[in-house]
């Protein structure tokens, strides 16, 4: 075991490791600020430049990218209410009604420390614990994924805030517009109505960008409204009372996106929600949340941050990729001839240990880049909207093409701008909307392959304890917001 650390110390402790580790977090923090520009898209840009590295320093290249572009979507959704990434689309929940009122700094310092803290729990996991996780990983079926869906779709009740009828109105909605496209099961057309681009689904960046940037954008171009209020950059940052307050927020959250990390296929977007949504239910102000509540930021960036090196897990204790960046990751990994897996563990266990160093560091890496970029970064919440809004738009429409290269995606991200108007003037969350679209088709698609294993037989949904679990949680939680309701309605009953 020692020697193999020190050999694996060896093989880390050069400057091409270090550097590229640091430039990989640099590149994949801008990236991952500009809507559109998801981190897989960065991965997979920055994949060709590997080729003529060596096997650590070529990966350490990719993690790092991989790492900072999970933060970095976070800067924009605060800032200008337009996630950089998909992993952020939860974050503008709060993060930028924190922004209006002038507290743009102090949100993006919690992002920042929650994403360093989360990643690095992540790391901790994935060294400590990579074949446990791994093998409770697996144990999910296609059932068990089907009742934490169900579970994590009760965070749309805690998102609707007053307007419960609204937010399940909108998800129904999200969960309608997920069903276009190809069938997965039969490979049937769904609500395609002929047009070819419509087979493969709405693409989610385009929906995302038009749902919650273009809706701002529109909304000024046609009241006038603006905001007054200037963000507070110099002395306005997060405080060590703000940092302790959402320790415990934060810690939950990292938990959550550890365990969810682990599990292929789901990503960081539910992980977020679903810490969001604790988060909420554990507050003493659950209704303060999406109005600017600072552990909502930390909940959403906790959230997504902490699956970041729990991914690496079945990656590499099993070779499952545990999302489309892993594997982009795990091909890197076959261009240096390396395979992840159990031999791995036994034929390059100081390669695996080098990476694992390397991991650590990113984290501080992460704290160190966006420190330095936090009071550049931010100054973009004080230029004027009329200045701000036409690049922002400008963005948009670069964000929502370049994910296929096609203008269709254009015309999804404006009707979606236009829907999420109507939405903004109706006061409908769009929260509700936005979760239901995301897990729609996980919802469907397992729900369907559980009853093609089961030969239609219902029981199945109940036929393990991660299921009576994750229902029992649903029931529990269902509970919770009937009797949050109830509550609500007393007082403003007594308050007539």
């Amino acid at each position: 075991m020692l020697d193999a650390l020190q050999s694996a110390f060896a093989l880390f402790a050069t400057l091409d490791n270090v550097l590229a580790l640091l430039i990989g977090v640099v590149v994949g923090t801008l990236v991952g600020a500009i809507p559109g520009m998801t981190t897989p898209m960065a991965v997979a840009l920055a994949l060709p430049f590997t080729f003529s590295l060596g096997p650590v320093t070529g990966i350490l290249l990719l993690l790092g990218v991989y790492k900072g572009g999970i933060y970095g979507g976070s800067i924009t959704a605060i800032l200008i209410n337009a996630p950089g990434t998909p992993a952020a689309s939860c974050t503008v929940l709060d993060g930028y009604p924190l922004a209006r009122r002038g507290e743009a700094r102090r949100a993006l310092d919690i992002a920042l420390y929650s994403s360093c803290v989360a990643d690095m729990i992540s790391n901790l996991s994935l060294i400590m614990f990579a074949g446990v996780l791994a093998t409770f990983a697996l144990s999910f079926g296609s059932q068990e994924l089907f009742t934490l869906i169900v579970f994590s779709l009760t965070i749309i009740a805690g998102v609707s805030g007053n307007q419960l009828l609204k937010g399940f109105g909108a998800a129904c909605l999200g969960l309608i517009l997920a069903t276009i496209g190809l069938d997965l099961i039969y490979g049937t057309n769904r609500f395609v109505f002929g047009q070819v681009n419509l087979m493969s689904g709405l693409t989610f960046i385009p929906v995302l960008i038009g749902l919650f940037a273009l809706p701002e954008i529109i909304n000024f171009f046609v009241t006038g409204e603006t905001r007054k209020e200037k963000s507070q950059l110099a002395g306005g940052g997060a405080t060590f009372k703000d940092f302790r307050s959402c320790l415990p927020t934060i810690l939950r959250g990292s938990v959550i996106g550890v365990i969810l990390g682990a599990i292929p296929g789901i990503g960081g977007a539910p992980a977020a929600f679903m810490s969001y949504s604790e988060a909420r239910r554990a507050s003493k102000e659950p209704d303060e949340f999406g109005k600017g509540k600072i552990e909502g930021v930390a909940a959403a960036e906790s959230g997504n941050n902490g699956t970041a090196g729990a991914t690496m897990i079945p990656l590499l204790s099993l070779g499952i990729p545990g999302d489309i960046t892993t594997a982009i990751i795990l091909g890197a990994f076959m261009i240096h001839g390396l395979r992840p897996g159990p031999l791995m563990f036994q034929d390059n266990i100081s390669l695996i240990y080098a990476l694992f160093i390397g991991i650590m560091l990113s984290s501080f890496y992460l704290l160190l880049v966006g420190k330095l970029s936090i009071r550049l970064i931010s100054k973009i919440a004080d230029v004027p909207h009329r200045i701000l809004f036409p690049v922002v738009l400008v963005l948009c429409v670069f964000g929502a093409y370049a994910i296929n290269n096609t203008i269709f995606d254009v015309g999804v991200m404006f009707l979606m701008g236009a829907l999420g108007f109507v939405m903004l003037r109706l006061k409908i969350p769009a929260a509700p909307f936005l979760i239901a679209f995301i897990l729609g088709p996980l919802f469907e698609d397992n729900f369907r392959q559980a009853l093609l294993i089961s030969k239609g037989d219902y029981t199945i949904f109940f036929s393990s304890g991660i299921c009576l679990f994750f229902w029992a949680l649903t029931a529990l939680s269902v509970f919770i917001i009937g009797w949050q309701q109830f509550k609500r309605r007393r007082v403003e009953v007594d308050s007539r």
